[in-house]
């Protein structure tokens, strides 16, 4: 049996959503900026709007706020550094969190190297932030607020309304990281007051190598790469229009399917936690009511995670000792140093993340075989 339980790193693609790109790819595949012209390229043209449309309408925003991109790391760089372009001039402060993707914090690296000032607020042992110590940071010279929706590692949902509400009330742009959150949890950006908004495909059933980023209009950012006029000039580089097609479609069957796949990977994940309580020395990280319904974080006392992640994978089980982009880094996660773990816990933590394709037969095999290997490599650690 081949059970993936790593869809925090990647989902399969669904195969309506390969179905509806597959003609993308061989009849309809002329360039979209040539519409004026050909009737091809007019369709392709006019299905990308549909894709667009449908991100819009999950989001309770604007077609024309929606800008098609890469994917999250490339909408996280086209946030953060265009806004920093926007203000130049006048340089200023940008507040985020030590807990952020890596695609936000080595951007904001990069940002700081321009002159912008940085400047991160404390999370508790969940990894979540409190909105009394933003109104404490922020002053006047702040520009932009950037908080993920949920995290990455260990699933926590920050306070993203309360935050938004903070953001607007003083004049500061918000943008928030939601490739973890987006078609798994409700999200309406005019409710969250949120700004500028982050997804990509691949973690929803969709194609890898796409994304968008929302752009709420007024909102002042430059492009920060030069080229074409695609994207309404803010975004060049010839469109992705098989992969934006698909994901306009894996968000369409988001809209229809997201409850009910939130129904069905709550229900094996309680399987999973019922199990691990009855397992000495085992925690879970993260909140443990505010979190994302398909993520478990667990740190496992005597027992290294790459021991573990080495034994499931020969068993045919597929997990993650944390974020996909940092798997090939030997050192501990900084999410985890930042919620208080110590190296040596930290480096004993796994990831489990659940999703519409996992079946409960799936997971009464994982607990089997997980809780056999914490017997026995405990019996086999030093005492």
């Amino acid at each position: 049996m081949y059970v993936y339980l790593n869809n925090a790193a990647t989902t399969k693609t669904d195969g309506r959503v390969l179905f509806k790109m597959s003609k993308y790819y061989s009849e309809l595949f002329e360039n979209p900026m040539t519409s004026n012209y050909s009737p091809l390229a007019k369709n392709v043209e006019e299905e990308m709007e549909n894709s667009r449309e449908n991100v819009a309408k999950l989001l309770n925003v604007k077609r024309d706020e929606i800008y098609f991109t890469s994917g999250g790391t490339e909408s996280d760089n086209w946030a953060i550094k265009g806004i920093a372009l926007s203000n130049w001039d006048k340089k200023g402060e940008i507040i985020s969190t030590p807990i952020e993707h890596m695609a936000v914090l080595k951007t904001l690296e990069t940002v700081k190297k321009w002159g912008f000032d940085i400047k991160f607020l404390p999370v508790d042992k969940y990894g979540m932030v409190d909105p009394e110590d933003l109104k404490k940071l922020i002053t006047k010279k702040t520009l932009l607020i950037s908080v993920m929706h949920a995290n990455n590692e260990i699933g926590t949902i920050e306070p993203i309304e309360e935050i938004g509400k903070i953001a607007k009330e003083n004049g500061v742009i918000f943008h928030t990281d939601s490739v973890q959150s987006f078609c798994h949890i409700d999200i309406d950006v005019n409710k969250m007051n949120i700004d500028l908004l982050s997804i990509s495909a691949h973690k929803f059933y969709g194609p890898k190598g796409v994304g968008s980023l929302y752009i709420r209009k007024g909102i002042d950012i430059s492009p920060f790469m030069d080229g074409g006029h695609q994207e309404n000039e803010l975004r060049s580089g010839t469109h992705n229009s098989p992969g934006i097609i698909g994901l306009g479609e894996a968000v369409k069957i988001a809209t229809n399917e997201m409850e009910e796949e939130k129904k069905s990977v709550l229900f094996m994940k309680k399987m999973i936690e019922d199990r691990v309580k009855n397992i000495e020395g085992i925690n879970i990280n993260g909140h443990p009511e505010k979190r994302l319904p398909n993520n478990l974080s667990l740190t496992i006392d005597r027992v290294n995670a790459e021991t573990m992640l080495t034994y499931l994978a020969v068993n045919g089980i597929i997990v993650s000792a944390g974020s996909a982009c940092s798997a090939k880094e030997k050192s501990a996660s900084h999410v985890l140093k930042t919620i208080g773990l110590p190296d040596e816990l930290a480096h004993n933590t796994i990831r489990i993340s659940l999703g519409k394709f996992n079946l409960v037969k799936e997971i009464e095999y994982f607990n089997e075989v997980f809780e056999y290997g914490v017997k026995k490599f405990r019996e086999m650690a030093p005492k």
